[in-house]
């Protein structure tokens, strides 16, 4: 489990954030970036500045299933 807590300061972590290339020009978006001590931080594009939420590798793994499974489709 990451040792960084939920809700930190996104743009203190020094990491390198990925975005979507499905994203658009609105900056309706997510990044996303590996934590080195495993893990994934999760951002809002539009807030780079804002709280990041913190996730384990397994809990990524398991939402990605279930997107790829269109388990969240019926949100959208």
């Amino acid at each position: 489990m990451p040792s960084i807590p939920n809700g930190v300061q996104a743009s203190s972590l020094g990491i390198r954030w990925i975005k979507s290339r499905h994203s658009n020009a609105e900056g309706n978006c997510v990044e996303v970036a590996a934590l080195a001590e495993g893990g994934v931080a999760m951002r809002n594009s539009r807030d780079p500045h804002g709280p990041a939420l913190i996730y384990t590798s397994a809990e990524v793994a398991a939402f990605l299933a279930g997107a790829k499974e269109g388990e969240f489709d019926h949100l959208l």
